[in-house]
């Protein structure tokens, strides 16, 4: 009878143990492996040359350059778009930066908006947005509004202003004039708006983007989006290209809306490969669908394993894996397998044509 309490208590001390040992378990530190033993896709370089519409200015040195060039030559990368917020003396600045490698980086500028709140302070952001063009600017952007319509651009942002005010629309129909798309960035996806508890299931990265609604006169997901649309909307001969899927990954029918009834908007994918591949046949098919009118783009840090990461998501059937340590959810991943002629559109044909590099 001693033996066998002596065994109960030792096997009850262990289940409480390994119970314990869980429950201890931080979802930061929550690192799953799968273990289903699946066809895996060996992909070491993007299937067709690729303009990424969405980069941004991270080299710091000429020799950063020229290393960045070597893997862009490596991964199949024809092209970088170079996002720099920048006017004035820092977008020129910029433009040397990476004047070694013409036809390899297109620089985009910002809109200055020195003056704004005085009458006819539109003026000298035309007249700068003119002196970009002539210095090789490329296009727009990023712009962004969060909720805040700062519109984010160097040296002096757009405090105040959304996409959508009428204060805009000069600026916007010059972009038209001279054949620069405008690239921007409204809202976060829905995760970063929901409460952060245990329902969250986008906790990890929500809570790091968390969009805090708390704040006089801030818009909201869906506010932001339509005044994303009434832009799109009021200046039809400007090329608009919303970033991200236009933040409604959960929801994609919110931009297959727009993209039905707005010829000049386009959008990118950048920086959201890992919220659309938890759904790939629902992602898939909006991409098979709409594939005139999206873009690839990375808007991460330049480096092997997360052009290889967002290829192998595009074109790759594989099934069940996971990306924590670069896009920090916790949920399995699956390729698009997207076919052959859709993957030439998104990775460049859509881009050449938004970019007239061919008549």
């Amino acid at each position: 009878m001693k033996k066998i309490l002596v065994a109960c208590a030792f096997i009850f001390t262990q289940h409480s143990f390994a119970q314990t040992k869980t429950e201890n378990i931080l979802l930061r530190n929550y690192r799953p492996v799968s273990i289903y033993k699946t066809p895996t896709a060996d992909i070491k370089k993007a299937a067709f040359p690729v303009i990424d519409m969405h980069s941004h200015d991270y080299m710091q040195t000429q020799k950063d350059i020229d290393e960045w060039v070597k893997l862009m030559d490596k991964m199949n990368i024809q092209t970088t778009m170079i996002f720099t917020y920048e006017t004035g003396k820092g977008f020129d600045s910029a433009v040397e930066k990476y004047s070694k490698y013409p036809g390899r980086f297109e620089l985009w500028c910002g809109f200055d908006y020195t003056g704004y709140g005085t009458p006819g302070w539109q003026k000298h952001a035309v007249a700068e947005l003119e002196r970009c063009y002539r210095k090789g600017a490329k296009g727009v952007g990023e712009l962004g509004d969060k909720g805040d319509g700062e519109l984010y651009s160097k040296p002096t942002p757009g405090k105040g202003l959304h996409i959508d005010d009428p204060q805009m629309k000069p600026l916007l129909e010059k972009c038209a004039a001279l054949h620069l798309p405008v690239s921007i960035h409204v809202a976060e996806d829905e995760w970063m708006y929901e409460t952060q508890d245990s329902t969250n299931d986008g906790l990890m990265n929500s809570s790091k983007w968390h969009v805090d609604m708390n704040q006089p006169g801030k818009l909201g997901h869906d506010a932001l989006i339509k005044s994303l649309e009434n832009a799109v909307r009021e200046n039809p001969a400007t090329i608009f290209i919303a970033c991200h899927l236009a933040n409604s990954c959960s929801n994609l029918k919110v931009l297959a809306d727009m993209l039905d009834k707005y010829p000049n908007l386009y959008a990118d994918i950048a920086a959201r490969y890992a919220e659309i591949a938890p759904v790939p046949r629902y992602a898939a098919a909006f991409i098979t669908k709409y594939q005139n009118r999206l873009l690839y783009g990375t808007d991460n840090d330049p480096e092997e394993h997360m052009y290889l990461t967002t290829f192998r998501i595009l074109e790759s059937a594989d099934e069940h894996f996971y990306e924590i340590g670069l896009f920090t959810y916790h949920w399995p991943l699956y390729g698009l397998n997207l076919p052959k002629n859709v993957l030439k559109k998104i990775y460049r044909a859509n881009a050449e044509r938004i970019l007239k590099y061919y008549k």
